[in-house]
């Protein structure tokens, strides 16, 4: 190639996160599939609640939770400080905004293992972060083997839990991807897929502007 050769626009490489969203019943695997990706992938990280119940036995502040008072939560929601959050059993739990905004902004992406309700809530706040993706169990009656196995539950927990699963089930239509969780290597593979495709979105690739006014601007 001749010396003499035009240079090529210089290449902007950054790109903006994502908040990939994995929901599914209790035992259909989103929790696994999210921890697998996240060891593949060092620039995933997984988003942390903030909560006001106390820490459980093995808890790790910043890790499993980020605990405070209720008093702070309060006040933090009062200044829109979540994305989501809600309060089950006299508790709340929420995620803050600050945290993944600054993960997202030098391109890391972030992976919620949250129900259907908090992914309503996402979806409405940040539309164009977010890419929903429920995992579906092959048959609810494995489904409900898998909960049996686990041996930690009562047969009217299992049941409770069965009859949440129906419901969760029931808004998979809300998802931009789904997928069906018969073999746990292929399930990852199609959520690894769905994660290289929707990085390649134009939208979180923010350096085109600049590039291509750069190649427009070779013949002027």
């Amino acid at each position: 190639m001749s010396n003499s050769s035009p240079s090529a626009p210089r290449f902007r490489g950054g790109r903006r996160g994502m908040m990939l969203v994995l929901s599914s019943p209790s035992g259909a695997g989103k929790t696994t599939l999210s921890k697998r990706l996240i060891m593949h992938h060092p620039d995933v990280v997984l988003s942390v609640s903030q909560t006001t119940r106390p820490p459980r036995p093995g808890e790790i502040d910043g890790e499993d939770y980020t605990f405070t008072n209720r008093e702070a939560f309060e006040k933090r929601i009062a200044e829109d400080g979540f994305f989501e959050h809600a309060k089950v059993f006299d508790h709340y739990y929420g995620t803050p905004k600050s945290e993944v905004e600054d993960a997202m902004s030098v391109g890391r992406d972030v992976v919620f293992d949250i129900d259907w309700q908090g992914a309503q809530q996402l979806a409405e706040k940040a539309p164009r972060d977010v890419v929903r993706v429920f995992i579906l169990p092959p048959s609810m009656k494995l489904l409900e083997d898998r909960l049996r196995k686990r041996g930690q539950d009562a047969e009217d927990v299992i049941n409770g839990r069965m009859a949440r699963a129906e419901d969760e089930v029931s808004h998979w239509e809300e998802y931009d991807y789904v997928i069906v969780n018969e073999d746990f290597s292929g399930a990852l593979e199609e959520l690894e897929l769905i994660l290289r495709a929707e990085r390649l979105r134009r939208t979180r690739r923010p350096w085109l502007r600049g590039f291509v006014g750069e190649l427009m601007s070779e013949r002027s």
